[in-house]
């Protein structure tokens, strides 16, 4: 069952959000919208194996969980904070 839009044969494509940040001496990714994370020694490792552990979740996860964790709307910006 394809929860999002079909693109043709079996497969289905969902833009999701990929955030980024070096940890390190890699970097860490996440997405929020179904809250998984990776890891790589480059940026491009690092999204890679996002891609790779996102898929896998869909692939193995219940309808149900996939209804449970996924948030369709994420909110990325920034904010302005007090430091001392």
């Amino acid at each position: 069952m394809c929860l999002f839009m079909r693109t043709g044969g079996n497969a289905c494509k969902k833009q999701l959000t990929a955030i980024i940040e070096r940890a390190g001496s890699g970097y860490v990714s996440l997405c929020p919208q179904v809250d998984i994370a990776s890891q790589g020694d480059t940026i491009e490792q690092a999204r890679d194996n996002l891609v790779e552990a996102i898929e896998l979740f869909f692939e193995t996860a219940s309808a149900e969980e996939i209804k449970q964790r996924f948030h369709d709307e994420v909110f990325v910006t920034h904010v302005e904070v007090a430091v001392e």
